[in-house]
């Protein structure tokens, strides 16, 4: 009985040895994760060649361990295929943020770009509109010259701190004691006007003047009345009523003798200043 129990257990060890023996080592198992772990990640997508290279590595060693499971060099091909893999995953990680630190470099150069793109443009931009608005000064500057030469052939025309005067005399253009304005001054107004069109940007203060024979409420009336009615006229000739004004100023300013018919002539007179200001 004892022999039969002792064979038993000599049996059962020699199973257990067997299982051992046949047991795949520790560096064919970390092998096997490692290349498991490497083809998991990118190594597929960024290293195919090196992930290869340690899927053959790794396929030499489980060879090798179905040749003899108890062979050392089993263990040593495992070691080349773990290293392989691992060199696989670590070529992979490097070769990913590679490819981050190129794409944030390209974003960057685009970005930069594209910066730079919208710079020219506004600079382009900014170039056009100053020539755009030099040419429109240019052209202002030469119609209100054009405009002052029409002008001085039909007025008087001097320039004065509050602006460009142009002298209407009043006999030309109202009848004695009156503020409706003559046929023939129709005619000068509208050669006025045309010469004022020309710049119509231009803010316009009309003045009626008189000269002393009567009261001076009359006068003043009189003259706001012959004023408005030039203003009138001009705004139907297509110039902006708002940047037109009248105003009445009587017998206040002469700029001659109401002692004489002569003097008394030249008082009687309407102005158009023209603003050099703007509008």
């Amino acid at each position: 009985m004892k022999l039969i129990k002792y064979l038993l257990i000599v049996a059962y060890v020699g199973v257990l040895v067997s299982c051992s023996a046949s047991a795949p080592p520790k560096e064919l198992n970390n092998a096997r994760q490692a290349y498991q772990q490497a083809s998991m990640g990118q190594a597929a997508k960024l290293v195919p060649a090196e992930l290869h290279k340690a899927q053959v590595a790794l396929a030499v060693a489980e060879q090798s361990f179905k040749d003899d499971p108890d062979s050392y060099k089993t263990k040593d091909l495992a070691y080349v295929a773990d290293r392989k893999s691992k060199m696989a995953e670590g070529l992979a990680h490097s070769a990913a943020e590679k490819a981050a630190t190129e794409k944030a470099n390209n974003d960057f150069q685009a970005t930069q770009t594209e910066i730079l793109k919208d710079t020219k443009e506004d600079l382009a931009a900014s170039e056009k509109d100053a020539m755009l608005k030099a040419e429109k000064l240019a052209s202002e500057k030469k119609a209100r010259l054009d405009a002052e030469a029409a002008l001085a052939k039909l007025a008087a025309v001097k320039e004065e701190e509050r602006g460009l005067v142009i002298t209407l005399s009043g006999s030309v253009l109202f009848a004695s004691d009156k503020s409706v304005l003559l046929p023939a001054a129709q005619d000068r107004l509208n050669q006025v006007s045309e010469a004022l069109l020309a710049a119509k940007e231009r803010k316009l203060t009309v003045e009626g003047h008189t000269d002393s024979q009567g009261t001076s409420n009359y006068n003043q009336q009189l003259s706001l009345d012959r004023a408005n009615a030039v203003r009138s006229y001009i705004i139907s000739r297509g110039y902006p009523s708002d940047l037109i004004y009248a105003q009445g100023i009587g017998e206040d300013r002469p700029v001659a003798d109401n002692n004489s018919a002569e003097g008394r002539a030249n008082n009687r007179r309407v102005e158009i200043v023209i603003d050099r200001t703007g509008k």
